[in-house]
């Protein structure tokens, strides 16, 4: 894929999401959901995750994708801060009250610049 000027943030974002998803999936993890969202609150910050996915030993893999069209300013893995982990995390949250017990989970994340993935397992934890 190749990025230019002209495509808009978002048409980045989204083809970066896809390349991300299909990266993932070549290494073996099943999607389970995609831009997984809690709503802002009187109480809360939303919160989102792009996509939710399942490792063959059952872990739970929330990651977040993120893609520059350049590798200037600190490049993309740089851009998910503290305050950005914890809205994701926040979304974990949220999404794991489903279950009774919890599976195994993992904050992952996969960085796109000018088109070069790179997958951050354990990017950050809960902490």
């Amino acid at each position: 894929m190749e990025f230019t000027r002209r495509r808009t943030t978002k048409a980045i974002g989204d083809e970066g999401e896809a390349l991300a998803l299909a990266h993932l999936q070549r290494a073996g993890l099943v999607l389970v959901e995609r831009n997984y969202r809690v709503a802002r609150g009187p109480h809360a910050r939303g919160g989102e995750v792009d996509l939710i996915l399942r490792e063959r030993d059952g872990t739970l893999v929330f990651a977040e994708v993120r893609a520059r069209a350049g590798t200037g300013h600190g490049g993309a893995a740089a851009s998910v801060g503290a305050a950005k982990q914890r809205r994701i995390v926040l979304a974990a949250q949220h999404y794991l009250l489903r279950w009774a017990s919890p599976p195994p989970c993992r904050f992952d994340v996969v960085a796109i610049d000018a088109g070069r993935v790179e997958w951050l397992r354990g990017a950050f934890d809960l902490s």
